[in-house]
């Protein structure tokens, strides 16, 4: 969630949505559709897809991709292989896929046309694919962002695709296809397990290519990448749970594109929260007031209700944790707490926090005995005093005033 704030391209002007430029710096450039000769061009894509969400179930679909040939184009769509790039190098890298849109029902998925089974190829395919595209007319410039998707960039409207090569299908991937009696969640799962990155798992679930046949629908990317996050790690906790607890206070850190975290493990059950405030000055915030804390939570039985305040920053560093969980086979509660700086001039998407926490994660930890000392030290090292987080949180009211079985023995 963006808390809203004053935005650098509207002069003062509040927060005025995913659409907004922010910056003079950032506006869409003409790069990707430079090189292009009239309304043609071939280019390799990642390979990718986009679901639009607007006026759903009538959305649009669209290949991402460059207006020529590159070596290495799965660069520019792979998230998983961005942290410690620039924010501005990620923008490049997203401004450089031109989105060819076309206009479609979601329900189509359960019978598709030959013009979505070549979108779905595209999706499934495990290396990048060179595509020639044909364009109703030249693409216009264009440079959106968003708290949970990447900077999407040019959009055109597609009138003709085609593969200059077959697409490569992985047999894990090709067995969900064409299995039209498991659900989706089961696919998600197993594909994962056997090393589907996040980033393929929600173009699949995006284009419609899992699930059961005649319910098969076409999924808006900003929907299917929480859903992937969401339901992963659900799953995961559920395995955590059997684990036993961890022994100290754990507690870790990461700050990339002046996104701030600060892990805490906690020695109990599974339980989980994450806080985050944008820091006084910055773009999204009056320098005249304090930061305001939004947080969600929820206890060993989980929860029922999408966490609405963290959004799906929540889901993506619930799955980070769950992942470092399951590689130590361990339980653990956790605490999650993220600061934004004014170095972040435009969201990137959901990708960040995900990575953040999983670089935080892979470095050793520093123990501590008590929660007290803890949350000390903590307060040394957040710009915003621990008492505001404290006063906010439910997961350390909880640890605070909560009765253990051993204090009765």
């Amino acid at each position: 969630m963006i808390p809203k704030g004053l935005c650098l391209k509207c002069k003062g002007r509040l927060w005025c949505g995913s659409t907004c430029f922010v910056l003079e710096k950032f506006r869409a450039k003409s790069k990707a559709i430079g090189a292009m000769k009239g309304k043609e061009f071939t280019g390799s894509s990642p390979p990718s897809v986009f679901v639009s969400w607007e006026n759903y179930p009538n959305i649009t679909i669209a290949p991402l991709s460059p207006t020529q040939v590159l070596k290495d184009a799965d660069l520019l769509d792979n998230p998983e292989r961005w942290y410690g790039y620039g924010l501005e190098e990620i923008v490049g890298f997203r401004e450089s896929l031109v989105q060819s849109r076309t206009p479609m029902n979601a329900f189509e998925a359960a019978n598709p046309s030959y013009g979505l089974q070549d979108l779905q190829e595209l999706a499934m395919s495990e290396k990048q694919l060179d595509l020639d595209i044909e364009l109703a007319k030249a693409p216009r410039a264009e440079l959106r962002f968003s708290e949970t998707v990447s900077p999407l960039g040019p959009v055109g409207e597609l009138l003709e695709l085609q593969f200059q090569e077959s697409p490569k299908v992985s047999k894990n991937v090709e067995k969900f296809y064409y299995d039209n009696d498991a659900r989706a969640i089961e696919a998600l799962k197993e594909l994962y397990t056997k090393g589907t990155p996040v980033h393929s798992l929600y173009k699949l679930l995006s284009a419609g290519v899992l699930g059961i046949g005649k319910k098969r629908r076409l999924v808006p990317t900003r929907w299917s990448i929480t859903a992937v996050d969401s339901q992963i790690s659900e799953e995961m906790i559920e395995r955590v749970k059997g684990f036993g607890t961890i022994d100290y206070f754990e507690l870790y850190h990461s700050n990339y594109l002046d996104n701030d975290f600060w892990i805490l493990l906690l020695p109990t059950n599974w339980q989980f929260e994450q806080l985050e405030a944008w820091k006084p000055g910055t773009a999204w915030t009056l320098e005249e007031q304090e930061a305001s804390i939004i947080q969600d939570f929820e206890f060993y039985n989980g929860r029922k209700e999408y966490a609405s305040n963290v959004a799906g920053a929540y889901y993506a560093a619930r799955l980070a944790i769950c992942e470092h969980l399951m590689r130590r086979k361990k339980q653990a509660g956790a605490l999650v707490f993220r600061e934004i700086g004014e170095g972040y001039k435009v969201p990137v998407g959901v990708f960040q926090i995900r990575e953040n926490v999983r670089e935080a994660l892979r470095k050793k930890a520093l123990n501590f005995f008590e929660l007290k000392l803890c949350l000390a030290f903590l307060g040394k090292k957040l710009s915003i005093p621990i008492a505001s987080y404290e006063k906010e949180s439910k997961l350390i009211d909880a640890l605070k005033h909560q009765k253990r079985i051993s204090e009765f023995l």
